[in-house]
């Protein structure tokens, strides 16, 4: 059964800041200039906004720039910061650092958003604009000319059972041809990792590196709440060798709601460590906790970031298509914010594929990574997690259930191994398993066998929560993390 054939002049592939982005200003320019542009958007989530999360403090400039009548048209940014906070902690103590006006962090004039909101908005202006907006739609391939370049991408195909034999509700992928492919999919793309390699987009820049970010909102105190207020923070519960920190930003949603998130950088050297579980314990800090107590946590997730900074930008460019927002790395670390760059090289992007497609008759032609930076677990001193309370810090699949995460259970796997031997032979063996611990959603387990002595890995995958954390972190590499039938995984609620 051959696959069905779309023609557009732009696919984008993901429905995030960049994507968004690109779409609405290409047909900002097009409406301008009086041309008919096909742009066709291609989003895995669900709903649009439905897989995104981060903190987030938004720079509006890029935004104001794409939408400058956004307060007319109703866009939620809802909370300007009022108060801007940073701290070192220590175990018992707090000790406050100074913002000044002109460091990276001072946040005067940013908002917090709740992204998720703010991208699902931006979906519904590019869909006014005439951009076809398609969630659900997961794309797996990419699509190539003879000559080599990129000729568009193709979605996955759905109604498939584990083995592969095709259910009665089976049906082919679409495939996508566009003149230019734009690929946004957010950090660690899967088919960007493709793009790596093929076009050697990766020689003359730096190794990525990668951080994971772990977030939950709560409803707290009202006496408590201040909207506008920004908290960040470094320093305990990691150790000095350990990159990561902390942030705490109160919302003016209507209600006295609070974000609050923990980032370990995943160049982190101990397997025992677990980025969920030093989350929890963060929580119990003197100046969080008070925070948090009587209040109800109503939402959980977790997403890997991009933390390599300028010179970890490969190559953006290749035949038939380019990469934008943060699948090439466009977070600005001093400052902690990435949307504004991943919305700026999406309108940058636009402005530079219109011109081409309306100056000439565009055809497409045909140092160390993370994952090296474990020691050995016999180097390495077990961490001892206290057990959560149930009040202020939680189990992890109590957490992962908040997420909203399901997944059709009869479909093939998602979470492919290279090498079935090596989770055991050389991850158990030598770093006791450090996939049970990195993974934020309990993905991972070891199991006893059924017969004889040993252990195997486990793979929950319908826990998965698309973080990308294990496709970067497994010190083997042998974990490859592909797209599964679209529409799955988290339904993460203004995250």
């Amino acid at each position: 059964m051959e696959r069905f054939a779309e023609e557009a002049d732009v696919v984008i592939v993901g429905a995030g800041p960049a994507g968004l982005s690109a779409a609405v200003r290409l047909k900002q320019l097009a409406a301008d200039h009086g041309k008919d542009i096909r742009v066709c958007l291609v989003e895995k989530a669900a709903q649009i906004g439905a897989h995104t999360l981060s903190g987030a403090c938004l720079d509006p400039r890029a935004f104001e720039e794409l939408f400058p009548d956004w307060k007319e048209k109703g866009a939620p940014l809802n909370t300007p910061v009022t108060e801007d906070r940073f701290g070192i902690l220590t175990e018992k103590y707090r000790i406050p650092v100074p913002i000044l006006p002109g460091l990276p962090m001072n946040n005067h004039g940013n908002y917090i958003v709740r992204l998720g909101h703010l991208v699902s908005w931006m979906g519904e202006q590019a869909e006014a604009l005439g951009v076809e907006v398609y969630p659900g739609y997961a794309a797996a391939e990419v699509l190539f000319h003879e000559d080599g370049s990129v000729k568009g991408i193709a979605t996955n195909d759905v109604g498939i059972q584990k083995d592969g034999a095709p259910k009665t509700t089976f049906e082919r992928g679409l495939e996508l041809h566009a003149k230019v492919t734009i690929f946004a999919e957010g950090c660690h793309g899967h088919l960007a990792k493709q793009l790596y390699k093929k076009f050697d987009l990766r020689a003359s820049c730096q190794p990525q590196t990668y951080g994971i970010g772990l977030k939950e909102l709560w409803i707290i105190d009202e006496k408590k709440w201040k909207p506008g207020r920004v908290d960040h923070s470094v320093g305990w519960p990691l150790d000095k060798h350990t990159y990561g920190g902390s942030f705490l930003y109160h919302l003016n949603e209507g209600e006295p709601l609070v974000a609050l998130g923990f980032v370990v950088g995943l160049d982190y050297q101990n397997p025992y460590l677990s980025p969920f579980r030093e989350f929890q314990r963060w929580k119990h800090h003197p100046s969080i906790q008070p925070t948090l107590e009587g209040g109800k946590r109503i939402a959980y997730g977790a997403r890997a970031l991009n933390e390599g900074g300028l010179q970890s930008i490969p190559k953006l460019t290749f035949p038939g298509g380019l990469l934008i927002g943060c699948s090439p790395g466009f977070m600005n670390v001093p400052k902690i914010k990435g949307t504004h760059t991943a919305m700026k090289s999406g309108a940058l992007a636009a402005e530079s594929v219109f011109n081409q497609l309306t100056n000439e008759n565009l055809q497409s032609k045909t140092i160390g990574s993370d994952s090296d930076q474990l020691k050995a677990a016999k180097d390495c001193t077990p961490i001892e997690y206290p057990k959560p309370d149930g009040q202020i810090s939680f189990d992890l699949l109590s957490s992962v259930a908040l997420s909203g995460t399901n997944h059709e259970h009869d479909q093939p796997a998602h979470l492919t191994l290279k090498d079935d031997s090596i989770p055991v032979n050389r991850n158990l063996s030598i770093y006791d398993g450090p996939e049970q611990r990195f993974c934020p959603a309990g993905v991972y387990e070891f199991v006893p066998l059924e017969q004889g002595d040993g252990f195997r890995l486990q793979i929950n995958a319908q826990n998965c929560v698309h973080c990308k954390t294990c496709d970067i972190k497994d010190p083997s590499q042998n974990i490859n993390w592909v797209v599964p039938e679209g529409g799955g995984g988290p339904a993460y609620n203004g995250m």
